[in-house]
């Protein structure tokens, strides 16, 4: 069981992460968080598991829990063994079959005699028959990482079973693995991820914001299905917002001429009276007095309907604003722009795929390329990019422009601001005023122009990037994406989803995501087998 009444988490420099967290969880029960980058899912489990303290509130949960992190990095210099917790037992284990009696042995065993067994049934279950329990995490991708981290589940049994965005590098079995888990699991589980498919196999979702933790009790469609009730109502109340901004400042912009005549007309009545300059002073004094005091009063208005435009669009924000609208590349469809012909690569003299890569690209295609961790895939966009040569085989590439944009858009990390940035793009020559308000489109306001581009979020260099893209006068004729939603929240993978799907040109997608590639319009997929 897990209990949590009134949870407070302040950061150490003393701003509130959230408060007023409320959560029961009943035992067998599976959910999902969901939530904005930066709301503090993560932080959230680290509470449950232990690892942090609340500011104040109440935290309680069954032990032993188990808490598989977003990264595995922690655990780099960490054995298998270790990072289970067993090396110790397997040692005793190991000494006891050497013929050591020891009254120690026997008490770190426990009469665990099938240890071993069970520790390379767990390895096999998940794919890693080839690891050994003495190997060291670093050694092991990121997928066979999170892959071990999973097996330790069965292994560990615990009552309570945390997992922060398990499916991020997971080739497709092991994510279709890690879905039947949670379909079929009796363990107690609660999971923060992002992978749309995964949260449809829990049957409750709860979405973590400045509101607190929100219950909705479904899977990601139902919460999907409220969310757009929610997210219409909310249109429906910026439109309205927008209208009411677009009067108050119509009405201060007539308020000022009208007033501005009334003066002129005043002071042209003084002058004709000959009143005399004490006089005329003191009614011009008079005049400005009750000039400013209704700018301050207009001003105050607009400025606090500019603030729930502004709050209302960054709850919701307008996805037709951030389009890949390009026109047409000149670049005929259907033109080859990348052919493959019998291309391999070998690593330590082995071939790295079982047959060939044989591909032609043309202009207009939408391709994703499917495989296993370590099957290659991202060795085969630098060969088809040109960045690298096949060891046997042919390339073949037409005259075209590309962008390549990596899992964590690394392109955007540099100490440039975000308006130095922009304007490095500006190749279409907008004004500095168009610069801003395309900037303001894609939600970066005036307060962060001068924000170092490598402090932003992963979901934050995304649409800076997507931005960039719509101020070149030479948009890319392809357009190359590795793992695009991995880092990103819900919110912005709907934003990366309108964007892609709006751009004209060719695109060739590495993906796991399935929702991803159905609503971009991928229409080819090519699956590396080794």
């Amino acid at each position: 069981m897990l209990f949590l009444q009134d949870v407070v988490y302040t950061h150490p420099n003393g701003d509130v992460l959230f408060s007023d967290i409320h959560l029961n969880i009943l035992p067998q029960q599976k959910a999902g968080i969901v939530g904005a980058n930066g709301a503090g899912k993560s932080v959230l489990l680290q509470l449950i598991a232990g690892l942090l303290k609340p500011s104040s509130g109440t935290v309680r949960a069954d032990r032993p829990v188990y808490y598989l992190p977003q990264l595995a990095d922690q655990f780099s210099s960490f054995s298998i063994a270790e990072v289970w917790g067993i090396a110790a037992k397997r040692n005793a284990l190991h000494a006891i079959l050497k013929g050591e009696v020891n009254e120690h042995h026997f008490t770190l065993l426990n009469d665990d005699w099938t240890l071993e067994e069970r520790c390379v049934e767990a390895l096999e279950a998940w794919g890693l028959k080839d690891v050994a329990l003495d190997q060291l995490m670093a050694g092991l991708s990121r997928g066979q990482q999170t892959r071990v981290l999973l097996a330790g589940i069965t292994l560990r049994q615990p009552a309570l079973v945390l997992l922060d965005e398990p499916s991020n590098h997971l080739d497709k079995s092991s994510r279709e693995q890690l879905y039947a888990y949670l379909r079929d699991t009796r363990d107690t589980v609660l999971v923060v991820s992002h992978d749309r498919t995964l949260l449809d196999q829990l049957p409750f979702i709860y979405e973590l914001s400045e509101k607190g933790l929100q219950a909705f009790g479904g899977n990601y469609s139902f919460y999907k299905e409220q969310k757009e009730l929610e997210q219409s109502a909310l249109q429906h109340e910026l439109k309205e917002a927008e209208k009411a901004l677009r009067k108050a400042k119509e009405l201060e912009r007539e308020t000022k001429e009208r007033r501005q005549r009334q003066d002129a007309r005043g002071k042209k009545k003084q002058e004709n009276a000959g009143l005399p300059t004490i006089s005329m002073n003191t009614f011009r004094n008079n005049a400005e007095k009750s000039t400013a005091k209704l700018k301050g009063i207009h001003e105050e208005k607009t400025g606090q309907l500019s603030g729930d435009v502004k709050r209302l669009r960054e709850i919701q924000p307008d996805g037709s604003t951030m389009r890949l609208d390009f026109d047409e590349a000149a670049m005929h469809r259907g033109k080859r722009l990348i052919g493959a012909k019998d291309v391999q690569v070998k690593i330590n003299g082995r071939c790295l795929w079982k047959e060939p890569l044989n591909l032609d690209l043309f202009s207009g295609d939408r391709v994703a390329i499917a495989g296993d961790n370590g099957s290659g895939k991202t060795t085969m966009l630098q060969l088809l990019l040109g960045l690298r040569q096949p060891d046997e085989g042919k390339v073949e590439r037409a005259e075209f422009n590309y962008l390549y944009i990596d899992q964590d858009y690394s392109q955007i990390g540099g100490r440039q601001t975000v308006q130095e940035l922009a304007a490095a793009y500006n190749t279409a020559g907008l004004q500095p005023h168009e610069l801003n308000s395309r900037l303001t489109h894609f939600l970066f306001y005036q307060e962060d122009w001068d924000k170092p581009c490598y402090g932003l979020s992963g979901g934050e260099r995304m649409r800076l990037l997507l931005c960039c893209l719509t101020l070149t006068d030479e948009p890319p004729s392809l357009l190359v994406l590795d793992e695009p939603t991995n880092n990103l929240d819900l919110q912005n993978i709907s934003i990366l989803t309108e964007a892609v799907r709006s751009y004209k040109g060719t695109l060739l997608v590495v993906s796991h995501d399935e929702w991803f590639l159905k609503e971009v319009g991928v229409g080819i997929n090519l699956t590396i087998k080794v």
